[in-house]
């Protein structure tokens, strides 16, 4: 059951430009078109003039056939511009999910009567898995579906889902022990609790949410979309009533003619907010394709949309704010010791030890003395490291190097009749409260002095809170670290507070209290501990790597298992609403213009005087009136790249943002018609 998910295809690309202009025609639908209000509201207006053009045609209408024929097109084109720009937005989505389904095959699983390597076994296909079975899987076995992994650990290539080449481990009892079905163990063997039925895997549940046709729309959607019906009802009872009032005003002036049904509805068409509302579709399902490039899945437009307004951030220090793993910065050393006679200590009590942090005080004794390790000698024995001694090493020749926490070294110092140096206890805490880790190491009976164990905060983060900080978001570091060490670290990340020696129920109250005065809050998390937190938090990203609690509980998961996503979420949400907003700013905008030209035009014969407001000098009433509905036409599919792509995301109070949206949409959707019913209007005088 090999699976990927493909590249993004260009929103242009000529495979999927063609299959988005088949789905606008059948979008055309009123059964499916309904859904969009005052797109529906157009396409009967769209309808109307096509009664008038036939009416035209046989003589029982008084305008030129070829202005209700021009009319009718690009209203109907109106339409079908809209219903393209949804069907090229669903159009990515679906090519990745058909894309999932095609590179799906059967595959077996060794069904176990009980979570035990030694447990009898059958094989079955993969399709008979229930919730609850037991699997084993071997080395070069794909696992056959969702679920955590209860006996054993493993390296697993997850490239399949996440695109990932690099292997990870997975294993029981920890916030590593959820697997996707479709990956591969490529060392080693687990077994495996089922925890999907088939059809609700992972992958399922991810080709269903990439069809973004079956996206939810958000609140914030859909009190846009009543406020667009509400402006379309106005407009159609304004043009309602021009009718009657033009009617009345020819018998009073004994002069002109009534406004005709055609221009009616293309007064209304043109008034009405036809831009956002047949963008609107595909600002949202473009916001979820942008998460699913970074390779984040949404469970919901609502947790985007909830992401858009967040201002608290909840993150984890270790793998988001630090690199995860400690490295070894500096030798201190005590009771007189030389810094290259520690620097050898250390290297020799780290020749065993295969963690990061181990592994970082070889690199530091070859960076600062040139030191290279050596084979460990056959006679050699090695200390592992044990919650209970607190220490490791390795014995040579009847020498015992160790390395540890400091009061662990010095009880095993002591215990060998050695003595504890008297600047020891000051290197220590001087280390500590630099937000460090003190690593003590002794020879024998002597101590030689302590390795500085440094948290790395990743480059670029500073700056990167700095930008949420300047959009009034405040970013909390959460740690199980001591407060010392908690808030050393928040100064070096710039972060706005810190929550240190954090437990479960730590979390889950200090998001309440901030939901409470009103803040809406993001969290990630990655082990069955985060669980409630997440399920409490507004914006909830998982850890694909993690345990299965906690990707329940989530309502956004990211496949590449990167906490610093959530910043990149933030950003995407944000966008969604800035775009929305600012197309609707231009939407109202630039119905001024369309005054300018149809209304005069409209009612000229009537009252010679509104002449005067025809300032853009339009060649004829006929033209001014097309001119209008063209422009309003034209200007969707304009706008479709910027709504696939999104408005450009800028870092700045929302005061300040305000301003610099209705400068640029509001004033630019005031200038820009001016200059397109003009172009066009140029244009049509060369044609008739």
């Amino acid at each position: 059951m090999s699976t990927h998910i493909p590249q993004p295809k260009s929103a242009f690309d000529k495979e999927l430009m063609t299959g988005a202009l088949l789905d606008a025609f059948k979008k055309l639908d009123p059964r499916s078109l309904w859904r969009n209000p005052v797109m529906f509201a157009v396409e009967i207006a769209s309808c109307i003039t096509l009664v008038t053009f036939i009416l035209s045609l046989i003589g029982a209408n008084q305008e030129p056939v070829w202005f209700t024929a021009a009319v009718s097109v690009w209203l109907w084109l109106t339409v079908l511009f809209s219903t393209f720009a949804e069907a090229l937005a669903e159009g990515r989505g679906k090519a990745r999910a058909a894309s999932l389904r095609k590179s799906r095959t059967d595959v077996t699983a060794k069904l176990l009567k009980t979570p035990d390597f030694t447990s009898s076994q059958s094989t079955i296909g993969a399709d008979q898995l229930r919730k609850g079975d037991y699997i084993l899987v071997e080395a070069n076995d794909l696992i056959a579906g969702d679920g955590d992994v209860v006996a054993g650990a493993a390296l697993v290539n997850e490239a399949a889902v996440t695109g990932e080449s690099a292997p990870v481990v997975r294993e029981s009892g920890g916030d590593r022990s959820a697997v996707t079905g479709g990956t591969t163990v490529i060392a080693n063997s687990i077994i495996v609790q089922i925890t999907a039925n088939p059809g609700e895997t992972f992958i399922d549940r991810m080709i269903s949410l990439i069809e973004g046709a079956k996206r939810r729309k958000t609140p914030n959607e859909v009190a846009l979309e009543v406020l667009l019906i509400a402006l379309t009802l106005v407009f159609l009872l304004v043009c309602a009533n021009i009718s009657p009032l033009s009617i009345y005003s020819v018998a009073a002036a004994g002069q002109g003619s009534p406004v005709s049904l055609t221009i009616l509805v293309a007064l209304f068409v043109c008034l009405a907010p036809t831009t956002i509302a047949a963008l609107l579709p595909a600002i949202g399902i473009a916001g979820m394709d942008r998460l699913f490039q970074k390779n984040v899945i949404a469970l919901s437009g609502r947790a985007i949309e909830a992401a858009g307004d967040v201002n608290v951030l909840l993150l984890d220090k270790t793998g988001t704010i630090t690199l995860g793993n400690r490295e070894a910065v500096a030798f201190v050393p005590v009771g007189g010791h030389s810094d290259l006679e520690l620097a050898k200590a250390a290297l020799t009590a780290s020749l065993s030890d295969e963690t990061p942090e181990g592994r970082s005080v070889v690199a530091l004794a070859k960076l600062k003395h040139g030191l290279l390790p050596e084979a460990l000698p056959v006679s050699a024995t090695a200390i592992s490291f044990s919650a209970d001694t607190r220490l490791s090493g390795v014995d040579i020749d009847c020498i015992m190097y160790r390395k540890g926490a400091a009061d662990s070294i010095a009880a095993f110092v002591n215990k060998q009749g050695g003595i504890v140096p008297k600047d020891l206890e000051e290197r220590v805490n001087a280390i500590a409260h630099a937000g460090a880790t003190p690593l003590v190491v002794c020879r024998g009976a002597e101590i030689l002095g302590v390795i500085n164990l440094k948290d790395i905060v990743k480059s670029g983060l500073q700056e990167r809170f700095q930008q949420l900080r300047s959009m009034g978001i405040k970013t909390v570091m959460i740690t199980g670290d001591n407060p010392l060490t908690a808030a050393a670290i928040a100064a070096e990340a710039q972060v706005d507070d810190f929550l240190a020696q954090a437990k479960p129920e730590d979390k889950l109250r200090m998001i309440k209290d901030y939901q409470e005065a009103g803040f809406m809050v993001a969290m990630t998390g990655d082990g069955t501990n985060d669980a409630p937190a997440l399920a409490q938090a507004d914006v909830a990203v998982a850890m694909n790597s993690g345990t299965q609690p906690a990707r329940e509980a989530a309502n956004i998961i990211d496949l590449d298992s990167n906490p610093t996503k959530l910043l990149d979420i933030v950003e995407i949400g944000k966008q969604i609403l800035m775009t929305r907003g600012n197309l609707t700013t231009f939407s109202i905008s630039n119905d001024i213009a369309k005054y300018f030209a149809i209304i005069p035009a409209a009612l000229l014969s009537i009252y010679p005087q509104l002449g005067a407001l025809n300032v853009m000098h339009l060649a004829s009433p006929y033209s001014a009136i097309l001119s209008a509905v063209i422009f309003n036409a034209i200007i969707i599919p304009m706008l479709v790249p910027l709504a696939l792509k999104g408005t450009k995301f800028r870092a700045m109070p929302a005061e300040k943002l305000l301003i610099y949206n209705l400068l640029v949409y509001g004033v630019g959707g005031i200038i820009l018609p001016f200059i397109g019913i003009k172009a066009i209007d140029l244009g049509i005088g060369l044609f008739i």
